[in-house]
């Protein structure tokens, strides 16, 4: 063997032999998502504003949050995941959150399809309440 290749192939064996291995590439992210009336599609002008802290371990593809508000127009009588929609546009309920009370928090594991919407910045957070029953606040989970 020459010395090059016998290098390479003790470096691989102290490496554990996985140069490529798929953990090698797992990333917690965490994102913070402002969220607020003017977010919404069509805005609106709710006093409420709100911030979701969101991590997501692309390895296990276990998603977290931990949603907060105050200043809304009334109570709360939904908050969600929605997707895969853009900015502008609207989409249906992904993940429903069990309470509503702020703080909100959870956790739930993603399908590959999933994760990928949530990766293109497709999903977004939504608070609802009577005054605004297709949100009162949004905000869009982006890198």
């Amino acid at each position: 063997m020459n010395a090059p290749l016998t290098t390479f192939i003790a470096a691989a064996a102290l490496m554990g032999g996985c140069l490529a291995s798929p953990a090698a590439f797992a990333e917690v992210v965490q994102y913070r998502v402002e969220l607020k009336g003017t977010n919404e599609v069509p805005p609106n002008d709710s006093p409420g504003a709100g911030l979701a802290v969101i991590t997501f371990d692309t390895d296990s593809k276990k998603l977290s949050w931990i949603v907060t508000y105050s200043g809304l127009t009334g109570p709360v009588i939904g908050a969600h995941l929605h997707g895969a929609a853009d900015s502008g546009s609207n989409a249906g309920i992904v993940v429903p959150f069990r309470t509503v009370a702020s703080p909100i928090e959870g956790a739930v594991d993603l399908t590959e399809t999933q994760a990928g919407g949530l990766d293109r910045g497709l999903w977004y957070v939504n608070v609802h309440t009577e005054r605004h029953p297709g949100g009162e606040l949004r905000g869009q989970i982006v890198r």
